[in-house]
């Protein structure tokens, strides 16, 4: 007996004991306590395909970053303007992507423009207006730089805010110009989870206008609750036009149950520069009442009573705890730098996921059974070592897509069935190699040794092309096309490792060390 031979039977009962325990969750639904302190309880990731689930395309309007990009670049230059006590008067956006304003006084507007050039080199001068006004449109490089950023953002965005969602193994992935591919398997709940990702959640803090009659007062829609009936009332508020602070200074964000009656609420924190930011508002401010608007709506209003330091606050409204839980999320991820429309909407029932199922189930046992009778009929005791082999080739595959966090998609079957077909090529390639070896009159051994020396370029050859095709697929491909590739790269890994060395440790097994020994096959 070859002294390696225990490392070398290790080597293969190793792997199938970690295969074994991480697949057991498979097939137990009640795991003992000790084995969900320290073992794996994950069990296969099932994809839109199968398990059901909504299918999202999201449209980024893009445009709208750009407004929003000069709507920002008006404030700036307005407060920089007076700055420099330069007098100005009728700012105005003009389309998605110019500004234009009037200078009171003509010695101030060569002062002015020399303000716009130096400080927005993006901003290009156009020909002003009758009124004199100076007009200035964005570079088209600038506009196509914001609406980029703004699709890679909102693509960032969505996916924080589905990673806080909780949703297992969800497809998250640019399509065309401006379109977001989601998938969320296992969701049903279609509405929820639209508004979520949609939000916009843009916050700002305002205070409440003294005089509704004011310059810039804004009206804004929201809610009041009424102290005797408890039932929120629609009520318009006066709101002043300067935004004192925005919800990028949120650093988290947590819903929590209201007391004594109370609706929930999500109470944030701030960053150092937004609890810099808010101490002074709040001091600045006692007696008065501050917004809080989400999306161009009043959340609340409360009155600043004292100082707030700490950057601590709560937004209240009339909230259910799932509306606070998502609002949460949604100030956590990030708002959006652009609103996102759904383009296409698909929802796959389950009872679709578990047809799709038992069909692939069926013709993988099916196809399966039949190969591996051929490989026993034809091989006779070398064609079960090739079936052991490829049933351990299967068992690998779908434990590493559990240990890799894998999802298994109808595509990742095929490509698990493509993978079988290669496992049982190269195993038919070593049979064919030994066979000739013992008709030249070898040994065993030898008949062994030869075959699978001689055999081994042409698997690798073969399967080494078919990976690096699969990593292209993968690094190209969308969705569907990935979870083939993903089955089939894993797969050809595992399909080296059980043609190649597995089923070789089980001959010598067999063959044993007697020098007259017969190989059937």
């Amino acid at each position: 007996m070859d002294r390696a031979m225990p490392w070398r039977v290790s080597a293969i009962l190793g792997p199938l004991l970690v295969a074994i325990v991480v697949l057991m969750p498979n097939f137990v639904s009640e795991l003992p306590d000790w084995w969900k302190s320290a073992l794996p309880t994950q069990p296969v990731s099932l994809g839109l395909d199968l398990r059901g689930g909504i299918h999202l395309v999201l449209e980024v309007q893009s445009d709208k970053a750009v407004e929003n990009s000069i709507d920002m670049t008006i404030e700036q230059l307005r407060r920089e303007a007076r700055e420099k006590e330069i007098a100005t008067r009728d700012w105005k956006r003009d389309g998605t992507d110019a500004l234009s304003f009037a200078v009171i006084g003509d010695a101030k507007r060569d002062e002015m423009a020399k303000l716009v050039s130096d400080t927005y080199p993006n901003l290009q001068p156009q020909a002003g207006g009758a009124d004199g006004r100076l007009q200035y449109h964005l570079a088209k490089p600038e506009v196509e730089g914001i609406k980029s950023l703004a699709i890679e953002q909102a693509l960032e965005t969505v996916r924080n805010r589905i990673d806080e969602f909780g949703v297992a193994e969800p497809t998250i992935q640019r399509t065309g110009t401006d379109g977001i591919l989601v998938q969320l398997p296992g969701i049903q709940d279609a509405e929820r989870a639209k508004k979520l990702i949609g939000r916009t959640a843009q916050l700002r803090f305002q205070l409440l206008a003294n005089d509704p009659n004011g310059p810039g007062v804004q009206k804004l829609s929201g809610s009041e609750i009424d102290p005797v009936t408890k039932r929120p009332t629609a009520t318009t508020y006066d709101v002043e036009p300067t935004v004192l602070m925005t919800g990028e200074v949120i650093s988290d964000a947590r819903h929590r149950p209201g007391q004594m009656g109370e609706a929930p609420y999500v109470a944030i924190t701030l960053n150092s520069q937004g609890a810099s930011v808010f101490d002074r508002i709040t001091a600045d401010s006692v007696g008065r009442r501050m917004a809080i608007v989400l999306d161009g709506k009043v959340q609340s209003a409360p009155v600043i009573r004292e100082r707030i330091g700490g950057g601590r606050a709560v937004i209240t409204g009339n909230f259910t705890l799932d509306e606070a839980r998502d609002l949460a999320i949604v100030l956590r991820a990030g708002a959006l730098p652009a609103p996102v429309v759904v383009a296409e909407e698909r929802t796959v029932g389950p009872s679709l996921g578990r047809d799709s199922i038992t069909a692939g189930t069926r013709s993988f046992l099916l196809g399966g059974i039949v190969v591996l009778l051929f490989m026993a009929f034809y091989y006779r005791s070398a064609g079960v070592i090739a079936d052991v082999a490829v049933i351990f080739n299967v068992v690998l595959i779908i434990a590493s897509m559990v240990l890799f966090h894998g999802t298994l998609t109808l595509p990742g079957i095929a490509g698990i069935v493509l993978t079988i077909g290669m496992a049982v090529d190269a195993n038919v390639l070593i049979n064919e190699r030994i066979r000739e070896e013992i008709r030249g009159g070898k040994t065993a051994h030898a008949a062994l040794d030869a075959g699978y020396s001689k055999a081994l370029p042409a698997i690798l050859d073969s399967n080494i092309t078919t990976f690096l095709s699969g990593i292209i697929l993968f690094q190209f491909g969308s969705g569907p096309v990935k979870g083939f590739a993903v089955t089939l790269c894993i797969g050809i890994v595992m399909t080296i490792y059980t043609a190649v060395y597995v089923s070789r440790v089980l001959h010598d097994l067999v063959v044993g060390s007697k020098p007259a020994a017969r190989l059937g096959i």
